[in-house]
């Protein structure tokens, strides 16, 4: 079966980037714009692992982490910042986040850190 990625930013642009970059890879995309949606497709689908930008409208990225957290403990999360976020990404590694990326983020670095933390 195909290993699912949940990726959560509100910017559709890098939803759809991400999307396509990942699905030629082989894995199953499912995709949010917000925390409710997130926390919906976690509850749904148990993605293997989770692309998660910090800053979203109504539920930031530490939120939308800790309540992903509830639903699936051992769920991997990559998280995606602004440049200089630094309490943000020492928090969101805190609660078990495995890397970070500061945007704008070079795509293949995302395709090589979502092959090591997915197997």
């Amino acid at each position: 079966m195909n290993k699912k990625i949940l990726i959560v930013d509100d910017q559709f642009g890098i939803r759809i980037l991400l999307n396509e970059v990942l699905q030629k890879e082989g894995y199953n995309i499912f995709q949010a714009a917000n925390g409710i949606q997130a926390q919906e497709i976690a509850k749904k689908h148990s993605p293997d692992l989770v692309l998660l930008d910090m800053k979203i409208p109504g539920m930031d990225g530490i939120e939308i982490l800790k309540r992903i957290k509830k639903i699936e403990p051992d769920i991997r999360v990559i998280i995606m910042t602004a440049y200089g976020e630094l309490d943000m990404i020492q928090e969101a590694k805190e609660l078990g986040a495995l890397a970070h990326f500061a945007k704008p983020f070079d795509i293949s670095d995302i395709r090589q850190a979502v092959k090591q933390y997915i197997s």
